[in-house]
């Protein structure tokens, strides 16, 4: 290898390493700053920063229960893409032009005591206070693309825990973001009311932040089932008894006929009823349709195939 050669060699290597450790600093320092924010333990599997095209790409990204709460994940972002303004950081100033969240899944979960997660995060209880924490450097997000999956609620506060799975697939603008807290406040706020959250601290302080007033643009929800389905590697018999374990812990077994692969249940005083048959590529598929009242509960349905498949792993 010729010595030119050796010197373009070197100085690809040496830039491709400055690059991996740019990043790697960047992913911790982001990562210890949400965690400070929120109060509660927060991973990203990786970040890239593209100096060219000033974009920050984040993968990855789950924000687990707070202090006091079960175990788990409460937010699950797999992919973040940031628009930035390198410019403005020579002004001490944090410019993203454009920010598109995509979340792919928020779990809440509401104690014994009747106290949300999202309640006890460090954000919620500084939001509105006297000498709310002082960001870094003056911040502003023009725009804040937000999809939203699937939120599961999770109710311990009965007798039996209520759980509901409620499928949005939607996806929402705001304009104007002006601070982390507000940023943070904004896509649990909207978790929280697409599923029909209600009553919580949460509403109070994200009006304090300012989120309420926040200028949303027009969005689009895709309306749910009237049943849920969901298909299985497990054995027929497998997944009847995950079925037959999940409605006993969510309700009460009303019925259940392995020779018809059918099971009815009473859970959270709707009437369930599960099927099992054969997908096309020969999985063991779940049907489960849940009527409160005459009325339909995909909600209900969801979270039933949602305890089953945390049966079934």
């Amino acid at each position: 290898m010729n010595r030119k050669l050796m010197i373009i060699v070197a100085v690809i290597v040496a830039i491709f390493a400055v690059g991996i450790i740019k990043d790697q600093v960047i992913r911790g320092i982001v990562t210890v700053s949400a965690t400070g924010m929120t109060g509660a333990p927060v991973h990203m599997d990786g970040l890239s920063l593209g100096l060219f095209n000033q974009t920050v790409r984040i993968s990855g990204l789950r924000v687990y229960n707070p202090k006091g709460f079960p175990r788990g994940i409460l937010v699950d972002i797999p992919k973040i893409k940031v628009s930035i303004d390198l410019g403005a950081l020579f002004k001490k100033r944090l410019h993203l032009k454009e920010v598109e969240f995509d979340l792919k899944e928020m779990i809440l979960v509401k104690n014994k005591d009747g106290v949300l997660n999202v309640d006890a995060l460090k954000v919620t209880k500084e939001t509105g206070k006297k000498e709310e924490p002082k960001e870094a450097m003056p911040m502003q997000i023009d725009e804040l693309r937000l999809s939203i999956g699937r939120i599961i609620v999770k109710d311990y506060t009965g007798p039996k825990p209520i759980i509901e799975v409620h499928d949005i697939n939607s996806k929402k603008i705001s304009k104007n973001i002006t601070s982390a807290h507000q940023l943070v406040m904004l896509v649990l706020m909207e978790g929280m009311k697409s599923a029909g959250i209600r009553g919580a601290q949460m509403y109070a302080v994200s009006a304090l932040a300012g989120v309420a007033m926040l200028p949303v643009a027009a969005g689009f929800t895709l309306a749910g089932k009237d049943s849920a389905t969901q298909d299985f590697k497990s054995s027929e018999a497998a997944v009847f008894n995950a079925g037959l374990k999940a409605l006993d812990y969510l309700g009460r077994v009303t019925r259940e006929d392995w020779q018809a692969r059918a099971i009815e249940a009473e859970v959270d005083s709707a009437s369930i009823a599960l099927k099992i048959s054969k997908s096309e590529t020969k999985k063991t598929r779940v049907t489960v349709s849940a009527r409160k009242f005459l009325m339909p509960k995909p909600e209900i349905a969801a979270g039933i195939i949602y305890q089953i498949s945390e049966k079934v792993r």
